[in-house]
């Protein structure tokens, strides 16, 4: 069996809550309020542009230079990503938000910036890992069982893509590959990564469908 295969298993629970929760729900059957998605967006382009930082973090503690330019590659898509969600959606719904990141984005960000720069390679690859995957995952369901039309349509033909899944089998194929060569006690901090990651995933979307605020 796969370490990802492993991963899997151990954080199922918690995709099972992020792919029951009402915002994958509501997006999927194209009910989703307009007002929460487009706080999702505004969080989610400051979410990728420090995913992209700390996915060039990682990437320089790579053993190989085909590694470091698997996450450079994947970092500058994260960039792409960021500037078309600021150039279409920002545009389309008319997004200005001034607010910052809601603490769900603040968390999770935070949570991975600081993973690429004190902890092992292994155990940052892990970290990221969920927002390959999961992403992926939740982007395939909502494509298989949308409701047609769907206004958010673009959405999820992006994460349903082949290119994003081109990513996301690079990305379990080095986490698996580490994995391989890791101490006892590097595979149980690479799985802790993973699960806390995940958790956070859950927190980002729910923070989006409450359209979460500072308490102070």
């Amino acid at each position: 069996m796969k370490f990802t295969d492993l991963l899997w298993a151990e954080a199922l629970p918690v995709f099972e809550k992020i792919q029951l929760h009402p915002f994958n729900q509501e997006l999927r059957e194209g009910t989703l309020p307009l007002e929460k998605f487009k706080f999702y967006i505004y969080q989610d382009s400051l979410y990728l542009a420090d995913f992209a930082r700390a996915l060039a973090v990682a990437g320089t503690k790579a053993g190989n230079s085909h590694e470091l330019l698997d996450f450079l590659h994947f970092a500058q898509n994260a960039i792409l990503v960021e500037r078309a969600l600021h150039l279409g959606y920002f545009k389309e719904y008319v997004i200005d938000y001034q607010s910052g990141k809601a603490p769900g984005c603040f968390a999770y960000t935070n949570y991975l910036m600081a993973m690429s720069a004190f902890e092992s390679y292994e155990v940052t690859v892990a970290a990221l890992l969920p927002c390959f995957w999961i992403y992926k995952q939740i982007g395939d369901y909502i494509y298989a069982n949308q409701t047609t039309p769907n206004p958010y349509q673009n959405w999820i033909d992006a994460y349903a893509g082949e290119d994003f899944a081109h990513s996301v089998q690079k990305a379990l194929a080095i986490c698996d590959h580490l994995a391989d060569n890791a101490s006892e006690t590097t595979r149980a901090r690479m799985m802790e990564a993973y699960v806390t990651a995940s958790r956070l995933e859950y927190v980002f979307w729910d923070s989006a469908y409450r359209l979460e605020q500072w308490a102070i």
